[in-house]
C-alpha cells in the first residue's frame, strides 16, 4: 500500500535488466564438438545443392571442385539458366537435377540427354514440387539453400523433414519462417549453419562460447552504392546507379537491397533467430571498408571480429 508523502515505490526498487536471450535459443550449434558431428566419417560427404547457377551455387561447386575426395553430390536445382545447369550436370554428374522454370523443363531433358551419359543420367524433374523433391532426396548429408527469396522456404522445410542438415545460404527461410523452422530443427534432429557472408562470420566467431555469454550482435554494412551521395541528390537516382556497389559484384536483387540497407534489416531478423539474440542486442555499424565481416561482444565486454 503506498504511504501518504512516499516516493513511488517504482522509483525505490532498482530496475531489473532484461533477461538476455540465450545462444541455446539460436539455430545455430555454438559447440565446437556439436559442429565436428556434422562432419561425414567413413567417406566423402553428400551435398544437395539448391540455386547452384548463382553466386552461391556456383562458389559452392567451386569448393567441390577444389576438394573432389571431401565431396559428392547427389542433387542441383536452377532457376532457368539450362545452359549452365547441364555444364554442372555433365561435371558433377548429380542423381537428380530440377529447373524451376517448368517451360524450360523439355529442353533440359533434351540437352541432358544430349550429354551421354547413359544409366548415370539424373532423374530429371521441375517447379516447386521438384525442387522440393530435389531437397528431401536420396542420402545426402547436407543441403545448400543458395536460392533467392521466398522460394527457398519450402524446399528448405523438405529438408529439414527428410533429417538432412542445412548449410543456409537464404535469409527468407528465417525472415518468413523463423517461429516455424526452429522447432522443426529440433523436432528432426537438423543442424543449421549460415553458410554466407555476415551471419557465418557472427557463427565461427561464437564457437566455444558459453551458452549465456553473448552480449550483443554487431553486423557491418558497406553503405551500399549511395553511401557517399547527398541527400539533395537521392531523388534522381537510378536503377543503373543502385546496382553500381562500391565494393562487391554481386546479384540485382542483393546489390539493389544493399543500396537501400534493406537488406540490412533483413539480415537483423535472421540474426535473430540463427543466434537467439533479442533484436535490441543486434546492431549495425557502416563499415564503407569491408575489411570485418561481423562482430560479437561477450558479456566481459570481450569481441572477437572476423
Amino acid at each position: 500500500e503506498q504511504v501518504e508523502g512516499a516516493a513511488p515505490a517504482l522509483f525505490l526498487a532498482p530496475l531489473a535488466a532484461p533477461p538476455r536471450a540465450a545462444l541455446s535459443d539460436g539455430a545455430v550449434p555454438t559447440s565446437t564438438d556439436q559442429c565436428r558431428t556434422m562432419a561425414k566419417e567413413g567417406g566423402p560427404k553428400k551435398i544437395t545443392l539448391l540455386g547452384s547457377t548463382g553466386s552461391i551455387g556456383t562458389q559452392t561447386l567451386d569448393i567441390l571442385q577444389s576438394n573432389p575426395g571431401d565431396f559428392a553430390l547427389v542433387g542441383l536445382t536452377a532457376g532457368s539458366n539450362v545452359d549452365l545447369l547441364c555444364e554442372q550436370v555433365a561435371q558433377f554428374r548429380p542423381e537428380i537435377v530440377c529447373i524451376t522454370n517448368e517451360d524450360r523443363l523439355g529442353e533440359l531433358k533434351t540437352r541432358i540427354e544430349g550429354l551421354g551419359l547413359g544409366s548415370a543420367a539424373p532423374k530429371i524433374v521441375s517447379g516447386t514440387g521438384g525442387l522440393c523433391e530435389v531437397a528431401a532426396y536420396g542420402d545426402a548429408d547436407t543441403v545448400v539453400t543458395g536460392i533467392v527469396g521466398c522460394a527457398g522456404l519450402l524446399p528448405t522445410i523438405a529438408a529439414i523433414k527428410a533429417g538432412k542438415d542445412i548449410a543456409l545460404a537464404n535469409k527468407e527461410t528465417l525472415i518468413a519462417g523463423g517461429p516455424v523452422v526452429l522447432p522443426m530443427l529440433k523436432k528432426y534432429g537438423s543442424v543449421m549453419t549460415p553458410a554466407d557472408s555476415e551471419h557465418s562470420a557472427i557463427f565461427q566467431c561464437l564457437q566455444g562460447a558459453p551458452v549465456d555469454s553473448l552480449s550483443k550482435v554487431i553486423l557491418t554494412a558497406s553503405g551500399g552504392a549511395f553511401r557517399d551521395w547527398r541527400v539533395e541528390d537521392l531523388g534522381r537516382v537510378t536503377v543503373a546507379d543502385a546496382l553500381k556497389h562500391p565494393n562487391w559484384s554481386m546479384g540485382a536483387k542483393i546489390t539493389i537491397d544493399s543500396a537501400t540497407l534493406m537488406n540490412k534489416g533483413l539480415e537483423v531478423i535472421e540474426a535473430h533467430y540463427l543466434f537467439g539474440a533479442a533484436y535490441d542486442d543486434i546492431e549495425i555499424v557502416v563499415h564503407p571498408q569491408s575489411i570485418i565481416h561481423s562482430m560479437v561482444e561477450f558479456t566481459d565486454t570481450s569481441v572477437i571480429a572476423q
